[in-house]
């Protein structure tokens, strides 16, 4: 059946919603995402009793000064030490990109930037994502741009969360392996001509002492944008990429247009849950989707289940 014949799947918010985090509170559910600087603030939210009904709530990041940048990308949310912490990138559209963090005393902020560049040594850095592992001590995802690769462009690194405001030195977790993951080939970069690939949104769901690491490849504008996973028993490896095919969770079918860049949550009954975005038939927009996502730390497995609300 075809996308036309079936249509694509609903979204779970009406809202444009691009790189979904969504965060478990205490009443609910608040999803933050990429989304325009208004009257001074940056991040949308929305929050939502079941992961079913959503209503947004405005802005929550207070904005930095114009010269820090104008583009505030792929925000995630975690409450350690008493506070709710939000790690973000900023930067000039798609250049100098830096990672930075936000402290608010509720999940629905305001948050205040903390004066703290996480990153100031890379070249480019974004998508920071934060994981408590079983043990207790926490770790950043992100990516980053790394240029002598055999497959030179945006790879995945981790660093220890010393405090919610210190890093410890990086280690590299996921370079390229596949031409899919070619963002852009010939384009112009730091005064050289590459072709580029991506890795990009890393997420960590940490269980029963593996590490099962989903993440994005390819180009955000297009349908070949893709969710794929690896596993490993600690951020510092070695990751373990399925065999080929078995990689990937989420690609362009009959529901999804350019799936990717996703979370992961639990649900109302326990569930894990996979959210992230998709363009819409117009490509106008990305939108946020839920699905149930079947954790298996001991073989190790993920895939993606049933759409949540039916």
């Amino acid at each position: 059946m075809s996308r036309a014949e079936s249509g694509p799947a609903r979204p779970a918010w009406a809202t444009p919603l691009a790189d979904p985090a969504v965060v478990r509170t205490r009443d609910g559910w608040i999803a933050y995402g990429t989304g325009p600087v208004v009257d001074g603030r940056a991040v949308p939210a929305a929050l939502s009793p079941d992961l079913v009904t959503w209503h947004g709530i405005g802005q929550v990041l207070d904005a930095l000064p114009p010269d820090a940048g104008d583009s505030y990308w792929a925000p995630e949310v975690c409450e350690r030490d008493g506070a709710w912490w939000m790690y973000y990138s900023v930067g000039h559209g798609d250049r100098g990109h830096r990672i930075r963090v936000a402290r608010a005393d509720r999940p629905e902020g305001p948050f205040h930037d903390q004066g703290v560049v996480l990153t100031p040594d890379e070249r480019f850095a974004i998508d920071a994502s934060p994981c408590r592992l079983e043990d207790g001590t926490w770790w950043l995802f992100f990516a980053r741009d790394v240029l002598e690769h055999a497959r030179p462009g945006t790879h995945l690194a981790a660093a220890p969360l010393l405090s919610p405001t210190q890093l410890g030195e990086p280690v590299s977790v996921l370079a390229p392996y596949a031409d899919w993951q070619i963002y852009q080939r010939r384009r112009e970069m730091y005064g050289r001509t590459f072709d580029w690939h991506t890795l990009e949104g890393p997420h960590v769901v940490a269980r029963g002492g593996r590490l099962l690491m989903t993440w994005s490849g390819g180009s955000w504008q297009g349908a070949g944008y893709r969710t794929a996973w690896a596993w490993a028993t600690s951020p510092r490896g070695p990751w373990t990429v399925p065999e080929d095919g078995a990689d990937v969770l989420l690609r362009s079918d009959d529901e999804f247009i350019g799936p990717g860049h996703n979370s992961c949550t639990l649900g109302p009954d326990g569930q894990d849950v996979i959210v992230f975005h998709a363009w819409d038939e117009a490509r106008t927009g990305r939108y946020m989707h839920l699905r149930e996502l079947l954790v298996d730390p001991v073989a190790p497995s993920l895939r993606v289940g049933r759409r949540l609300g039916g």
